[in-house]
C-alpha cells in the first residue's frame, strides 16, 4: 500500500496497547559499492527528539548525537543486502530484501521480551518488502518520526562501513563519497578498476570498467 500523507497514516492505525509502529529506511541503494543497509526503529510512546528529520539534512555531527540517542532509548535493527546479492536479484528487490530482514528481526526480538504485539510498518519511498501491515510513505522521512530515527541509524551504520572500507582501500576515497559514482570515484575505477566482491558489477559505470 502507497501513502502520500501521515494523515491518512494514522486514520488506518488501530490505537491498541499492543500495537506498536515499525519505521523503515535505508542508505546506500545508489552506491556503486557495499551493501545496502536498512533500518527498522521502534520509538517509545511520547519519544521525541527536537530536530529529528530525514538523515541526508543533518551535518554528521548532528547525526552521530541522535544515532547515540536512538541505539540507547529506541527498539532498532539492522538488515543488509551484499552487493553480490545485488547483483544478482537487482538494487530494488536487494534493498526490499534488507529491509525485510531489519523487520522481520525487530519484530522477533521486540516480541520476545514484550510478549504477543501487533506491528504496523511504515516504509520511507513507495515500494513495501513482503511484510504484513506494510504501508509505504512518499517522503516518510520528512513526515513520519520513526522513519526519519531509522534513515539516520541506516546512513550512520552505512557511512561507518565506508570509512572502514576506506581504511582499506584509501585510494578509492570512499570515506568522502561514499561508494557513490563522484568524479574522483570515476578516475580511481578508471586507474584501479573496480574491486571483486566489493562493487556492484551490474551498475552501469562499473561495467565500463569491468
Amino acid at each position: 500500500m502507497l501513502i502520500t500523507g501521515l494523515t491518512l497514516v494514522l486514520k488506518q492505525f488501530n490505537h491498541r496497547s499492543d500495537l506498536r509502529i515499525i519505521g523503515v529506511d535505508e542508505a546506500g541503494r545508489g552506491s556503486l559499492v557495499g551493501n545496502v543497509v536498512a533500518a527498522a526503529v521502534i520509538l517509545p510512546t511520547k519519544f521525541q527528539l527536537s530536530g529529528l528529520t530525514d538523515s541526508k539534512k543533518l551535518s554528521k555531527k548532528k547525526r552521530d548525537i541522535f544515532y547515540q540517542q536512538i541505539t540507547e532509548l529506541c527498539d532498532w535493527s539492522v538488515g543488509e543486502a551484499s552487493c553480490i546479492e545485488i547483483d544478482q536479484i537487482n538494487i530494488l528487490q536487494a534493498t526490499m530484501l534488507a529491509m525485510k530482514r531489519a523487520i522481520i528481526d525487530l519484530q522477533e526480538e521486540y516480541s520476545k521480551y514484550r510478549g504477543k504485539t501487533i506491528f504496523n510498518v511504515m516504509v520511507d519511498g513507495n515500494h513495501c518488502p513482503d511484510i504484513a501491515n506494510c504501508m509505504a510513505i512518499v517522503k516518510g522521512d520528512l513526515i513520519e518520526p520513526t522513519i526519519s530515527a531509522a534513515s539516520i541509524i541506516a546512513k550512520v551504520t552505512r557511512d561507518r562501513q565506508m570509512r572502514e572500507l576506506d581504511s582499506q582501500y584509501p585510494e578509492y576515497g570512499f570515506a568522502q563519497h561514499k561508494g557513490y559514482g563522484t568524479r574522483k570515484h570515476l578516475l580511481a575505477l578508471s586507474k584501479y578498476g573496480p574491486i571483486q566482491g566489493i562493487h556492484r558489477h551490474t551498475f552501469g559505470p562499473i561495467k565500463e570498467f569491468s
